[in-house]
């Protein structure tokens, strides 16, 4: 019977989440989605200098607002616990001691002056500083008032299969002695990370590329206690957009949820970031959370970097936005507009020109929307179609009144609207010489809607005003 398949996200709570992090939290949870196995939510707290207030609910809050659910985890609890490392130092210990019992852990005696010197020797020799090379004759008994190192059993080469990169290996010069457990008690990332996959059955790792160094260490630690790593999957990094650098916070890497503040609906961000760095096969790039479950696989992950592209994710929130229904739509469009703008009939027109819910607010901000609710100067100037004489624009805009004049106020819909102008129109040398006129009169601008549209929303009898003041 084939193994479980278990995954973890065990971010640091150091800050803010950003897209490296929520990817790696997506792409596991799918893993354990697609193959009906349990995803964890674990908090990896041990660096306590570094970590920020509120960071473990920014995390829950940011994984919840894309729809990531866990199983076992900080705030659901489960028969792993606990989730949060500092809570569980005794496990920690309690593998500690059976690493001293089997030789391959001592107590670091050294003070950090006395390391300082043997780095800058080091330096002075020009070679590489090594631990191991002063590795002590006799270890003292550990108290757990000094550093615990791993003493590494063999150097020796490492060879490894990553379930996206194939075939790594790393030279003997990789391994060292490294810290398990510091002088404040805190396991170090090294050693925790690996104790908590164990005890909680972990099968498989996504990680950034930036654990690949420090592979060797783990698989030594992994043999040391006897243990079969659990599959290890390194992901493509997040490049800026435009560029071939590693997107960070320089480079607008912004904190997740600022794209939820911004208008972006969760299922769009969850697609978006699935197709960064994992490729589906076939031409489709519209996938819904249950499409992108039945379809994730470890297999099409890339190796290259993926591009944050802005562009991209703005053409996919749109794409979400059109799946919406009307009622939903409309509702999200009218929570960004203020008050005294906030007519249903004008949210057609919205809905068409944005990509996310906030360029709602960019429109109002603009003075795009103002000519719904305002009646507009008129630049004459700009009123006449191409070189239309302005006489000759009057008598069109006549024609207009007259022929709107006739459809009642109960009809006067996009449709009739456009019936009734078209009519005229066909009649003219150029469409323009009508239409035109008819939709700066209504909106006053260089670019609007089309002037059926603004008719039927503003109705029959201020239409009608704007292009008597027009002419």
């Amino acid at each position: 019977m084939d193994k479980k398949t278990v995954t973890r996200f065990a971010p640091s709570p150091t800050g803010f989440m950003h897209v490296g992090g929520v990817r790696t939290a997506l792409y596991a949870w799918l893993w354990a989605k697609k193959n009906n196995g349990t995803f964890i939510l674990r908090i990896e707290d041990t660096d306590k200098e570094r970590e920020v207030e509120g960071s473990i609910e920014h995390i829950i809050k940011s994984l919840k607002w894309l729809g990531i659910e866990w199983q076992e985890g900080v705030d659901v609890g489960g028969p792993h616990g606990p989730y949060i490392q500092s809570q569980k130092l005794e496990v920690y210990n309690k593998y500690a001691q059976e690493l001293i019992e089997k030789g391959h852990a001592y107590p670091d005696p050294y003070t950090k002056e006395e390391l300082d010197q043997f780095r800058a020797q080091a330096d002075k020799d020009k070679r590489p500083f090594l631990y191991r090379d002063h590795r002590p004759k006799k270890f003292e008994v550990w108290d757990g008032t000094k550093a615990l190192r791993f003493k590494t059993p063999s150097i020796k080469s490492y060879q490894w299969v990553d379930a996206v990169r194939g075939d790594l290996s790393a030279p003997p010069g990789a391994l060292d002695d490294f810290i398990l457990i510091k002088s404040d008690g805190y396991p170090t990332y090294n050693f925790a990370h690996i104790i908590d996959d164990l005890e909680m059955g972990v099968t498989h790792i996504m990680r950034a590329d930036e654990f690949i160094s420090s592979t060797p260490k783990f698989l030594s630690l992994y043999e040391a206690l006897g243990v079969t790593p659990p599959v290890l999957v390194t992901l493509p990094p997040i490049l800026a957009d435009g560029g071939n650098k590693k997107l960070g916070k320089r480079d607008g890497a912004k904190d997740i949820l600022e794209y939820k503040e911004e208008g972006y609906l969760p299922q769009a961000m969850m697609n978006f970031l699935a197709l960064l760095g994992w490729n589906p096969g076939g031409e489709k790039e519209i996938f819904t959370q249950q499409e992108l479950i039945e379809i994730f696989d470890i297999s099409r992950i890339q190796i290259s970097g993926a591009q944050m592209n802005i562009e991209k994710l703005n053409w996919i929130n749109k794409e979400h936005i059109k799946l919406l229904s009307q009622a939903e739509a409309i509702e999200n469009i009218l929570n960004f507009l203020p008050e005294a703008y906030r007519n249903p009939k004008i949210t057609p027109v919205i809905l068409e020109r944005i990509s996310k819910w906030s360029d709602v607010s960019l429109m109002v901000k603009s003075g795009e929307l103002d000519f719904f609710f305002e009646r507009p100067e008129i630049d004459k100037r700009k009123i006449s179609y191409k070189d239309t004489p302005q006489e000759k624009t009057k008598a069109n805009l006549e024609l207009a009144i007259k022929a709107l004049e006739e459809v009642k106020e109960e009809n006067f819909t996009i449709e009739n609207v456009k019936n009734s102008l078209m009519i005229i129109a066909d009649s003219l040398e150029s469409r323009g010489e009508i239409l035109h006129p008819v939709r700066f009169a209504l909106s006053g601008l260089d670019r609007s809607p089309d002037p059926f549209t603004i008719a039927s929303i503003i109705g029959k009898n201020e239409t009608i005003h704007r292009l008597q003041k027009a002419i």
